[in-house]
């Protein structure tokens, strides 16, 4: 999965909300002052190519487009590349830092155990 940029992901958002849209409704869902429709359109083509938005077009100048991957299959995506990346494919090693650096105490990881503990029965 290639990762997103900020803004990419500002838009991936939106999508994930809001469902199948024209760009121009995209659009009406910024503050002002507003990205331009060509902005828009550019990032939601170069999100068409990463895989994460598609199209349907209603007349030969007309498209609406959709996500066609979901938020949680870009969070797992996402956090299967950071721990190949940083952690050596091991979500062990994940753990370990979490509770090495504090991130998450020996209550809550007990508390973890038992809830994989339920979710295998």
């Amino acid at each position: 999965m290639k990762p997103l940029t900020v803004k990419e992901e500002e838009i991936m958002n939106r999508y994930w909300e809001h469902g199948e849209m024209h760009i121009r409704e995209l659009q009406a869902l910024y503050d002002d002052p507003k990205p331009h429709v060509n902005t828009l359109s550019t990032l939601v083509h170069i999100l068409e190519d990463k895989g994460f938005l598609s199209h349907k077009a209603l007349t030969p100048r007309c498209y609406k487009y959709y996500p066609v991957l979901s938020r949680d299959d870009y969070r797992r995506g996402t956090l299967r590349n950071v721990v190949n990346k940083f952690f050596g494919r091991s979500y062990l090693n994940v753990v370990s830092a979490l509770v090495k650096d504090e991130k998450i105490s020996v209550d809550e990881l007990r508390e973890l155990i038992e809830r994989i503990g339920e979710n295998k029965k």
